[in-house]
């Protein structure tokens, strides 16, 4: 049902990612804890409370406590590693020699699977635009022998979750007068 809430409650300019939020809520491709992990973790990286609580509801079912956890805690890794990171790859220079310095515990014992914890951590990196980091979590995902559907699924997801966050935002914004 909350699905079908935050359906509705797009307007019909985003028609397309009503249709994509259906299709891919009902993907194959990925087990259901790492398609509703990826959901939330989306969800969490594109900051909308209501998207968020929402998806977080549709998906309650596939999600273990634990895992819920470790979908909040690749946002929140990621949240940091990726401003970092994507700093270290844009500036260059020294500042990738120099090791750095943030703890990333929650990368070692995620408290999932290794796998779906670097899939919602790639989501996650590709909203936040963190070029190194998705090159990484992408190589370790086909390390582990995920294929590029699977992949591409969870960036599906993670663009779809943006664009309805963006959306929802972006209804929310005063007209221009």
């Amino acid at each position: 049902m909350s699905l079908d809430t935050l359906k509705s409650l797009l307007p019909d300019y985003a028609k397309d990612l009503k249709l994509n939020l259906g299709s891919l809520a009902h993907d194959v491709t990925l087990t259901p804890q790492q398609l509703a992990g990826t959901f939330v973790a989306s969800a969490i990286a594109s900051r909308n409370p209501l998207v968020t609580d929402l998806l977080r509801a549709h998906f309650a079912e596939a999600l273990s406590a634990e895992a819920l956890d470790a979908a909040r805690a690749a946002a929140a890794i990621m949240g940091m590693n990726n401003v970092y990171y994507r700093f270290v790859h844009l500036v260059g220079g020294d500042y990738a020699k120099m090791p750095a310095q943030l703890r990333m515990n929650v990368i070692g014992r995620p408290g999932v699977e290794k796998v779906d914890f670097e899939l919602w951590s790639l989501a996650v990196s590709a909203i936040n635009g963190c070029g190194m980091c998705m090159e990484s979590h992408e190589h370790a995902l086909r390390k582990a022998g995920l294929t590029t559907e699977q992949i591409q699924t969870a960036v599906r997801v993670a663009a779809t979750v943006h664009g309805v966050a963006v959306t929802l935002d972006g209804a929310k914004a005063p007209a221009a007068t």
